[in-house]
């Protein structure tokens, strides 16, 4: 797959506001289907009639994450650029990310849509969509760190990461000294006055708060690259054929180009991955 390597380092600033906002409530689904062109939701097996239902942390910003109330981000308005698609109603819900996959099972949503990277131990559970972006794991000091330059001083070293994420095994190749958040960025900002020596997560996210004005900085190449996906229940095959519909009419119609370039400056599709491990 070779595409171009664009986004890193062309990051537009925010602020740094985080906060958790509230999850949905357990309803029963309703039938009903859906026609290869859109426009209806009999057969998506929905959570609501009418609505599609998606999860995401509201912690990972850029991605998705509170302001004023609501729940923004580039996961959020993805979602609701397919729902419109679908010809359904978008309704975004939050649920911690260590817990989400056991709250769609659960029946709790309808979709994942909240920066989930493809890996083949998921894959086991959930159902992925196409990718809608590519992003790569990257490691994160604090700026005047002098003593992390490179991957192999991670050794011993404390990392935080975010619990059931791609970046936990690769923190455990370097230490058994781990400290666990809820927010990539709370473990960003946690790099500064010294609780954490390092973190590993996504590059966008990093290079939003360098943008924002935290004072850290990257180390060396990134390690992989992950493809997000919209996950669903297996179960749920119309729901995906529908899904990877809509997001295939978004990607050519611009709207997808249009998100993108709004949240990062960038396509997140154009990413080159050749001579980069693409993480599964």
């Amino acid at each position: 797959m070779k595409k171009k390597l664009s986004f890193l380092g062309v990051i537009l600033s925010a602020g740094m506001l985080m906060a958790a906002c509230g999850g949905s409530d357990d309803s029963s689904g309703s039938s009903g289907s859906s026609s290869s062109e859109g426009g209806g939701d009999s057969g998506l097996n929905l959570l609501e009639e009418g609505k599609f239902t998606t999860a995401a942390s509201g912690l990972y910003k850029p991605f998705n994450y509170e302001e004023g109330g609501q729940l923004t981000g580039f996961d959020i308005e993805i979602g609701a650029a397919l729902a419109e698609e679908m010809g359904l109603e978008h309704n975004p819900v939050t649920n911690p990310f260590e817990t989400i996959i056991q709250g769609l099972i659960g029946n709790k949503f309808d979709a994942i849509i909240g920066s989930m990277a493809i890996t083949d131990e998921r894959s086991e559970t959930v159902a992925f969509s196409d990718p809608y972006y590519l992003s790569g794991g990257k490691i994160w000091v604090a700026e005047d760190n002098t003593d992390i330059t490179e991957a192999a001083d991670l050794e011993g070293k404390k990392i935080g990461i975010v619990a059931q994420t791609t970046y936990e095994p690769a923190a455990k190749e370097y230490t058994d000294d781990i400290q666990y958040y809820n927010s990539d960025v709370v473990a960003l900002q946690d790099l500064v006055p010294g609780r954490v020596d390092a973190v590993i997560t996504a590059d966008v996210v990093g290079f939003e708060a360098q943008n924002a004005g935290l004072e850290i900085k990257d180390i060396g190449e990134n390690l992989w690259i992950e493809e997000a996906a919209i996950a669903v229940r297996k179960e749920d095959k119309e729901l995906l054929d529908e899904v990877n519909r809509a997001l295939d009419a978004i990607v050519e119609n611009g709207t997808y180009a249009e998100i993108s370039e709004k949240w990062f400056g960038t396509n997140l599709l154009e990413v080159e991955t050749e001579g980069i491990e693409v993480l599964r």
